[in-house]
Order: C-alpha cells, then structure tokens, then sequence
C-alpha cells in the first residue's frame, strides 16, 4: 500500500471504509517494544527503500521508534535477520550474501 509519504510499503495499513479511520504501520506494532508510531515518521522511514531494494523471501525485519539527541527527532530503526541463516544482517537493503549467491548459481 502507499504511504502518506509516496512510498509504496506492504507494512503500512490505512482503512477509511465505513467510518473507519484507521492508520497503521503493521511492523512497528508487532513489534511489543515497538514504540508508538506517528504519520510522520513515514516520510524517513527506511523500510520502503528496503524491500524495493532487496526482495530477498529469507529477509525478516523488526521496527522500532527510537528518539534522537534529547528526545527529539523520531525515527524508524530497522533489525534485519536472515531466516535461513539465522544470522543477523547489518546491510538490509544488500542482504546477507549468501541467499543471492545461490540465487546467482542457479541462474548462471
């Protein structure tokens, strides 16, 4: 679904239909330390640019809102780990290698 911020996101949930205004980011509520999500943290999240960078099936990411210097600045940080390997993965956007090494034999 599309963001407020443009950005297309599969985690971000809006219903309007019959009276409902509801407006969610579904990986930040899940996520029981997760933090309380606000509109405006869309416009800088990263999740977007992740997926649409690495649309590897074995990616598992975790929000949560973190405060900048003296509370202020809200923003998103983003866990990722490899569900194959188990590992974590420091670069989500890269992936953790291994899963596109595979990938690139098996169309080699």
């Amino acid at each position: 679904m599309r963001t407020p911020a443009g950005n297309e996101c599969r985690f971000y949930y809006e219903d309007y239909h019959r009276g409902h205004e509801t407006q969610e980011c579904r990986l930040i509520a899940r996520n029981s330390r997760g933090g309380a999500w606000k509109l405006s943290l869309c416009a800088r999240c990263p999740v977007p640019d992740i997926l649409r960078q690495n649309a590897c099936g074995n990616l598992a990411l975790e929000a949560t809102v973190k405060k900048g210097l003296l509370g202020l600045n809200e923003h998103v940080e983003v866990f990722a780990v490899c569900a194959k390997k188990g590992e974590r993965v420091t670069q989500p956007a890269r992936g953790c290698g291994s899963c596109h090494e595979a990938l690139s034999r098996i169309q080699g």
